[in-house]
């Protein structure tokens, strides 16, 4: 199924979030420009990497506890998915639901969103395929299924949420809520805290394929901004923050060196990073009140027998119901 006109974020966005970001002390880059074709071709390699235990533990969740999930959302949902990435979760899940009416993936890799729809399209031909390319941290109006929906669900699994940090995690799922509507849900993968040597094990693996996704991010501005970034001159940093509950992953310059970005000169000194992605991870009483603070409430929770990772369904507080 072709995907509608894609709405990735514009060149001129790209260029001025790099600018600003790489002008501020500390200098940061958004976490969503690491996602191009060739960023999400390495996320996918880093998902069966050994060390990478969220993906494999959130499937062996799905795969034990679908049936029960699909019981407590119901017949007929619209299944509407922030970041589809490949697919393979989604997979599980449109399996067990009963009578699916629609599936929205909202995908901001146009290559990402074309390759899972047409496997999923091939897949559920009884359900409707209705893409979204476009940054699900925007605002967009959803479509209208052809068959009438009993519920939206929104499916944000694979420890997404983590990647922002307290305070947006919060507006993110405000922004579920107001999407998900009265009788909506929302089914959240999270991260749980454990042994953080387990956690920074996972960020740096041993066949350095997390260390090349964060530093293709050198590559895009290369490409993209007319950059002139040597990737030999930076490296891959990921250090688990225990105050925080957070990995923080940098791309940092070995040298005092100056970088030519949009044609801006960016100054770097030796050992400086950009700070570009945060991966939070949470005790369960942390999200539930997060989730509380956007008007939701925890009414199931499943997670693997280590109690690594959770999967959530939380719905709207009655009394914020609107």
């Amino acid at each position: 199924m072709a995907v509608p006109a894609p709405q990735e974020p514009a060149l001129e966005d790209f260029a001025g979030d790099a600018l600003a970001g790489l002008s501020a002390t500390p200098k940061t880059l958004p976490s969503k420009y690491l996602y191009d074709t060739r960023g999400s071709e390495l996320f996918e390699a880093i998902c069966e990497q050994p060390e990478y235990y969220p993906t494999r533990t959130e499937l062996a969740i799905l795969k034990r506890e679908a049936n029960a999930m699909a019981e407590a959302v119901g017949p007929r949902a619209m299944v509407v998915e922030y970041g589809s990435g490949s697919g393979i979760k989604t997979q599980r899940l449109l399996s067990a639901l009963a009578d699916p009416v629609a599936y929205v993936p909202i995908e901001i890799s146009h290559s990402a969103l074309n390759a899972s729809v047409a496997e999923l399209a091939a897949q559920f031909p009884h359900i409707e395929m209705l893409p979204l390319c476009a940054d699900f941290l925007q605002t967009v109006p959803l479509p209208e299924p052809e068959r009438a929906a009993e519920r939206v669900l929104i499916f944000f699994p694979g420890s997404t949420l983590g990647n922002f940090a307290n305070e947006a995690a919060v507006e993110l799922l405000a922004t579920m809520r107001a999407e998900m509507g009265e009788n909506g849900a929302a089914l959240v993968g999270i991260d749980l805290k454990k042994d953080p040597a387990m956690i920074e094990a996972a960020y740096n693996d041993a066949a350095g394929v997390t260390a090349d996704f964060t530093l293709n991010l050198l590559d895009r501005m290369n490409r993209e901004l007319d950059a002139n970034f040597d990737r030999g001159c930076f490296s891959h940093r990921a250090r688990y923050n225990a105050i925080a509950g957070r990995i923080e992953t940098h791309i940092v310059s070995e040298i005092a060196q100056t970088v030519l970005v949009a044609g801006r000169s960016i100054d770097f000194a030796a050992g400086e990073g950009i700070l570009v992605e945060y991966s939070c991870k949470y005790s369960q009483s942390d999200f539930a009140a997060m989730a509380h603070r956007a008007g939701l409430v925890v009414t199931r929770s499943w997670t693997d027998p280590e109690k690594r990772f959770a999967l959530q369904l939380v719905e709207p507080l009655p009394e914020l119901a609107v």
